[in-house]
């Protein structure tokens, strides 16, 4: 990771462990960063530095043991051979970055179209499901195989899966927009894993993951060739089933089973009711957890639980706490009452009330000039845009796809609502597709905002990063799409129903902003008579 701040240009130094110069950011070059991250740090046997080893050897003696190599007779090659030319490495010659190269080959002269360096490799022979006249039954099927005892130097490179494995990586390399770097990993992954493959075994998500990370390997690129081999079993524990786990923690065990019945249900939907989001579920959990905490330490199941309880609890909490927890109690008890776990509903008849929503007050522009200002990168000027501009959600702007997007009738199709381009936006679009097309020119990524997580895969930018810029802001993008709307209402008057043609509003939303932009603009008509 980068010492330097965000937007400033390292200047050209020395890597801290080849001591090789050049233009990279952070304290070392590229190559001996990934070197330095799979092999443990000690003291080199030859120049006597702190440095990560491998053989007893840090990176630049191992640079000059192959230039020493190359100079005198030709490749480097392994075995003892090797530690005896390390041994007899008695200075260093210090290079550039980017300039030293494995094969000891000096630059090839730039090729038609700009490009330097040698020929590409040729791309693996076609090959397919391996035929076998006989294979040998597996005796036991639940031994998990142990892939950390495989030794990376006594991999079988001539095993026929890994030839299918490294064809179909090759076809997924070049359809997905892999980089030279993934495909190099990705190889060493299969190859890692497929060396005592027969057929007819299942490779698994959890006997994999902690090898390939251990080796600083990608494990979704190699599980996707993989389970297009169709070898490939995904039996990793869900988000959801850890983190129900945590929440059912400390409740009594009858109450426990019962509200985890209950999450279930509206995860999964039941017979008479239909699937909630996974946000909502996890926010119904969270509101009753304080109740069932309380009940636990006297009962061991909701049907002891009874009105009074119920009121005891609502009068303890205080403000959103007081209808939301309430809310979501009465659905948990509801649930329970449909599926014959209690005899009576302690919840039923009990008022929650309408909650009294404050007047919505819109941004000051000094607070959206700081927004503006932080919006430096082509990305975060568009999502900027289309939050403060067409008053998109952030789920929304991940979900725009390059498909949404008519730049000749200047249209953009937000959330299935086909909205009008303006020149701010269509400036800040084409700027996007530009650098898009620029910094990513193979993707096959199809969403109009990508990163270089999603840029070699087909799935969306996560909230998160598109929200990372403005977070910490006064002005963030769910405040820059509320005042969007709000601005609407004050400009066009407090009508319902325009702001629901316009922004796709519910009616209960469409009349919260026009309640708040009817009391700001009475608020204004008497200071200016006042």
């Amino acid at each position: 990771m980068s010492r330097y701040p965000k937007g400033y240009r390292k200047p050209t130094d020395s890597c801290d462990n080849c001591l090789a110069w050049g233009d990279f950011s952070g304290r070392f070059c590229q190559t001996c960063y990934m070197f330095g991250r799979s092999h443990e740090t000690a003291t080199c046997v030859g120049c006597r530095r702190v440095q990560p080893l491998k053989w007893g050897y840090c990176r630049l003696c191992w640079c000059q043991a192959r230039l020493h190599t190359q100079a005198a007779v030709g490749p480097l090659t392994a075995g003892a051979d090797v530690i005896a030319r390390l041994q007899a490495v008695r200075h260093h010659q210090l290079f550039f970055v980017g300039l030293h190269h494995r094969n000891g080959s000096a630059p090839a002269p730039p090729q038609r179209g700009g490009r330097r360096g040698p020929p590409r490799k040729p791309p693996p022979a076609p090959a397919w499901w391996p035929s076998a006249d006989w294979r040998q039954l597996p005796l036991f099927e639940q031994i998990p195989h142990d892939y950390s005892r495989l030794d990376p130097t006594a991999v079988d490179l001539a095993s026929p899966w890994l030839a299918w494995a490294k064809y179909l990586a090759h076809r997924l390399a070049e359809a997905r927009g892999w980089g030279r770097n993934i495909r190099f990993a990705v190889n060493r992954g299969l190859a890692l894993v497929l060396t005592e493959y027969v057929e007819g075994d299942v490779i698994r998500h959890s006997e994999i993951f902690t090898p390939l990370r251990a080796r600083d390997l990608p494990v979704g690129h190699t599980v996707t060739v993989l389970e297009e081999m169709g070898i490939f079993l995904d039996d990793s524990e869900p988000t959801f089933e850890r983190w129900l786990a945590e929440r059912l923690e400390g409740l009594a065990p009858g109450i426990g089973a019962e509200a985890e019945r209950w999450t279930r249900t509206l995860r999964d939907g039941g017979p008479r009711s239909l699937p909630r989001r996974q946000g909502t579920v996890w926010l119904y959990l969270n509101h009753v957890r304080p109740a069932l905490l309380e009940w636990s330490n006297r009962y061991d199941h909701l049907r002891e639980v009874t009105r009074d309880d119920v009121l005891t609890h609502v009068k303890k909490l205080h403000g959103h706490h007081r209808r939301d927890q309430p809310v979501a109690l009465r659905s948990l008890f509801t649930w329970a009452k449909r599926a014959g776990l209690v005899f009576r509903n302690p919840t039923s008849r009990i008022k929650v009330g309408q909650y009294e929503y404050g007047v919505i007050q819109p941004l000051v522009p000094a607070q959206v000039d700081r927004s503006v200002a932080a919006a430096i990168t082509p990305a975060a000027r568009l999502i900027l845009a289309l939050a403060a501009v067409h008053a998109a959600r952030v789920a929304q702007i991940g979900a725009l796809m390059l498909d949404d997007l008519d730049v000749g009738n200047r249209r953009l199709t937000v959330a299935g609502r086909v909205r009008p381009l303006d020149d701010l936006t269509l400036k800040l679009l084409l700027d996007w597709l530009e650098h898009r097309r620029s910094r990513w020119p193979i993707t096959a990524n199809l969403h109009l905002l990508i990163n270089n997580q999603t840029a070699t895969k087909t799935n969306r930018a996560s909230n998160h990063w598109i929200s990372a810029t403005l977070r910490g802001q006064d002005a963030t993008l769910e405040r820059l799409r509320v005042d969007r709307q709000l601005e609407e209402a004050l400009t066009h008057g407090p009508d319902p129903l325009h702001l629901a043609e316009v922004f796709g509003l519910d009616e209960k939303t469409a009349m919260r902003y026009s309640d708040s932009a009817r009391a700001l603009l009475e608020q204004a008509a008497e200071q200016q008579l006042r």
